[in-house]
């Protein structure tokens, strides 16, 4: 588990907004849940949101409407939570960062946490997932590889911290995380991970 060196080592938020970033499967949604009942944060999961808004998954959506049109409504929604005027933990959808709007909206609102894990383990996770839609195709391992060259890097520079979320236990890593996030200046959880 290490820290990711940042150019923004102390941001001040009001309200606080702590953005967990990553690959598909990483655990974005769990962890999220967890780490806003610790700080008594609302928990805003993107991807249900945005469910909720084009009234279907986000599969279908993407079979019907294509890539382009999903990732307009997803800078949309973020948009939208990043501006609310409480506290908040957001779960992203893994893509959110390949729009350069997007990394500069979570890197000007939010504390980022990227939660890392290789392709290999992330595709363990993910193996029997239907609802995924950039891994239903022939070769998951292999897409899920493209995927993280491609994304890593946006990760990386979007991140404040980085948290290895596919070793020890989820307290472990959650620990780690409000470890990171105090070293930002983040007020200690309300209650224990």
């Amino acid at each position: 588990m290490t820290e990711l060196a940042s150019d923004h080592a102390v941001k001040k938020r009001t309200p606080l907004k702590i953005a967990l970033i990553g690959m598909p499967a990483i655990g974005k949604t769990t962890i999220g849940r967890k780490l806003a009942r610790c700080y008594g944060y609302a928990f805003v999961d993107l991807d249900h949101v945005i469910e909720e808004r084009i009234g279907c998954s986000i599969r279908e959506y993407f079979e019907c409407m294509g890539e382009p049109a999903f990732r307009d409504i997803e800078a949309t929604v973020l948009a939208q939570q990043v501006a609310r005027a409480e506290p908040l933990v957001l779960s992203t959808g893994g893509g959110i960062v390949l729009r350069p709007e997007n990394r500069a909206q979570l890197r000007c609102h939010c504390h980022v946490v990227y939660l890392h894990a290789l392709p290999e383990a992330l595709l363990r996770r993910v193996r029997h997932d239907r609802t995924r839609p950039l891994l239903q195709v022939h070769d998951p391992l292999r897409r899920l590889q493209e995927l993280y060259v491609t994304r890593h890097p946006l990760y990386l520079e979007t991140a404040d911290v980085q948290v290895q979320a596919d070793v020890g236990s989820m307290r472990q890593t959650l620990q780690t995380i409000e470890r990171q996030l105090a070293s930002l200046g983040v007020p200690p959880p309300v209650a224990s991970g």
